[in-house]
């Protein structure tokens, strides 16, 4: 985890809402998971279109910012077929609180 990636990946708010969202992905994706195959289990994991639709960007603006939070470790992703899935990643999320909370 390198704090300074993660403050940069933040620093927009479209960004900053993607990652909010992927908070409850039930709630804001209620059709997550609809190319998905029955046996993958990619649970909390929204597709691209789905957030791309939501964020109301482009497509290729949505690829990068999920590109962006992705190499800051914040997300996690999965491709089966055509389709890219992403998921936030609890554990950087978690090393990171701690970091804000003991050394800022």
């Amino acid at each position: 985890m390198e704090p300074i990636d993660i403050f940069k990946a933040l620093s927009n708010e479209t960004r900053l809402n993607i990652l909010q969202w992927l908070k409850e992905p039930e709630k804001h994706f209620p059709k997550q998971g609809a190319h998905l195959p029955k046996e993958v289990n990619y649970k909390g994991g929204v597709c691209v279109g789905d957030i791309q639709e939501k964020a109301n960007v482009s497509q290729s603006t949505v690829s990068h910012y999920l590109t962006i939070l992705q190499k800051a470790g914040l997300l996690e992703s999965v491709r089966h077929g055509q389709w890219t899935y992403y998921r936030r990643n609890e554990e950087v999320i978690r090393q990171f609180a701690e970091y804000f909370k003991t050394e800022i």
